[in-house]
Parts: C-alpha cells; structure tokens; sequence
C-alpha cells in the first residue's frame, strides 16, 4: 500500500500519484492529528487488501477442488457427512431452494466415492416433458414408439458402474417412479418396448427443492420410493440463513468473472451485497458478480453496475434488513476474519468493551 506526503502538492500531481498506484495523498503543512488519522486510515485500508487476499485465497482453494465453499457450521457438518457418505452406496437425497449448490454437493459426492473413475451423469427431470422422461431415463428399442427410428440407451445405461444425478426427482410421474424404486431395490429394468431384464450397477443421488414427504402424503410421491431415497439426507441451507458465506463467495465470484487482475468492490456496492437477502441464493449472487464484473467500466465495481433488486432503496426488496441485523452480520463479518477483539474493535471503529456487549446482544460471544 503506497502513499505520498510532500510539500509540493497540487490536483495534478495528486491525480498522477493516484493512477501510478498511490492509495491517498497528503499535502505538508500538516498537524499530528492529520497525520494520525492519515496513518489510521492507511492501516485500515492495508488490512481490508489482506482480508480481501485472503478471502479470495480461500475460495479458490475450495473451487479448485469442486467443494461447496462455505464457512458456515450447519455446512460444514453437512460437508462433512456428505464425505462420509460419499464412501458408501447408500442413495443419497439432497434437499434445497433452488441455487443453493445441490448439484455442485452431487458432483463432490461422486468425486470422493470409488466410483469417481466412471461416469456421473445428470438428468434434469423437470426439464424433459413427460412423454420423452420414461425413454431418456431407461432407453428404448427400435419401433417402441412413433419416432423410434432406432435403439437407444438411456442414462441409466449410460450410468453404468458410476453415479447418476436425478435433480427435481419430485417432477416423476408415477410410472417412472415405479421403475425407479425397482432399480433401487434390485438393480434392475426393461427398455421402452422390450420384455428383457436388464441389470445395473448405478449409485442414485437425488435432489429436490420440494418437500418429498408433504408430496407422500399428498399421494404425489410412493411412500417406499422416498424412503428408499430417504437413507442419506442432506438439507442445504440457503444463502440468507448463512450470511457469513456472502464475502468469500463475493471474493470467489469477483476473482473468476472479473478481467481486472485485482477487481474490488466501492463501499456501497460492498453494504448492498451483503445487506441483500439473495432469494435466489449462490446462483443469484453468481449472476449479479458476472454482470456487474463484465459490464463496470471502471476498476472498482460500484453501486450502478449491480441489478437494480439489490440497490437499497429498491421497490423489490421484500424484506430489507434491519440496522440491527446489518450490523450483526458486520460484527459477525470483522470477527471472522481478524485474529483478536481488539483487531476486530479497530476495524470497526468502537472500543473493545462496547464490541463485547455487541457480541452478547446478538449471540456472537464465545
């Protein structure tokens, strides 16, 4: 972090300093409470570059290995029994708002099970009409229907010996989902329009944002195919419920779409990130990091060049925040990446008795 002090100011030349990488200027004559607070300023600067470093650091530690980055605890314990799961065969249903990462989990539970040197593949089941769902999934023979032209394997097949990624499985129909549970319980199915039994050997990971057992008990979803499913779950959180996940995702996010070597965020654009509620989750802050990182024309990405859902005075947001809850998730923030209360105090700007209290107002001591 560089400054300038010197005797011989003018705009111009503070202009020059600032674009030739100087962070502030500082003309003589002076007093030691400018400087005091010049110096202060400088610090708290050089310390927000580090946290910002580190950040990013994390994040792309934890994407190059294809992880959910999160520092949440709830998470944390969830990665850690999808792990574990991971080295078994047990069927595994992953439920979750939509852009909360249940796809990205599927993936790294493939990658840490044996079966990670075969396929994994994925089927949307919402996305294929239904007519089209029964063959895309277990194959077809030649003339099974209109436009069967020849055979077909289906995902299933294509599956075979690794793992298969069945996302928004509560959008079966009930046909498909009987055929399913068979799978589960013996490993085996028909092609569309052949009597003979073909065998399997496929892991099932499912994944939903609907409530499967309100589904079952509706009639929507067979009873023994949810409890089948049912053997590992994992409950993702979403984004508003793990705040403390927004800035490394931020970090993580800026340094993988921004064409800036540094990208940064200005202050206002920074609060508005962090003080959005994020319905759409990871994949809405993904989105609104892309645009803003593509589109800004200058080197920090300011308050404009975010979607105008997430600006504070936004008619769309639903639910604002409060000041005490922006302020929670600001202590929360500090403290997560200082070292010391008295660190977390400076950068705060209150005194170390002033940021206990805080801390046991909001449930933040240790």
């Amino acid at each position: 972090t560089v400054a300038i002090i010197t005797a011989h100011g003018s705009i111009e030349s503070a202009v020059e300093a600032i674009k030739n990488g100087a962070h502030d200027y500082l003309q003589k004559p002076f007093d030691y409470l400018e400087l005091q607070i010049f110096a202060q300023k400088m610090l708290n600067f050089h310390r927000l570059k580090t946290e910002v470093f580190e950040l990013r650091e994390q994040a792309r530690q934890m994407a190059e290995q294809g992880e959910l980055i999160t520092r949440n605890p709830k998470m944390r314990d969830l990665l850690e029994l999808a792990l574990r799961a991971a080295e078994t065969d047990m069927s595994i249903l992953i439920e979750g708002e939509s852009g909360t990462g249940k796809g990205v989990l599927a993936r790294m539970i493939h990658r840490h099970s044996a079966r990670a040197h075969k396929p994994l593949v994925t089927v949307n089941c919402a996305a294929l009409p239904e007519n089209l769902l029964e063959s895309e999934l277990f194959g077809h023979v030649k003339g099974a229907f209109t436009g069967a032209i020849k055979d077909r394997l289906g995902r299933f097949e294509l599956a075979n010996g690794g793992t298969i990624f069945l996302d928004e499985i509560g959008e079966l129909p009930p046909a498909v989902q009987a055929k399913l549970l068979r799978i589960l319980q013996d490993g085996e199915f028909e092609k569309l329009g052949e009597s003979r039994t073909r065998k399997v050997d496929v892991r099932i990971i499912a994944a939903t944002n609907r409530n499967l057992r309100e589904a079952m008990e509706n009639g929507h979803f067979r009873e023994d195919l949810f409890y089948r499913l049912n053997t590992v779950r994992l409950k993702l959180l979403p984004l508003q419920e793990r705040p403390e996940d927004v800035p490394v995702l931020i970090a993580h996010f800026l340094q993988k779409f921004s064409p800036n070597p540094n990208p940064d965020l200005q202050p206002e654009a920074r609060l508005a990130l962090l003080s959005y509620g994020w319905p759409g989750n990871v994949r809405e802050l993904e989105n609104a990091i892309q645009r803003a990182a593509l589109l800004t024309r200058q080197s920090q990405i300011s308050l404009q060049d975010l979607p105008d859902e997430i600006h504070p005075d936004s008619p769309q947001q639903k639910k604002p925040l409060s000041l005490e809850e922006l302020e929670k998730r600001q202590i929360d923030y500090v403290l997560s990446i200082t070292e010391s209360v008295s660190e977390a105090s400076q950068i705060l700007g209150i005194d170390p008795a002033t940021l206990w209290r805080k801390r046991k107002k909001y449930g933040l001591a240790d």
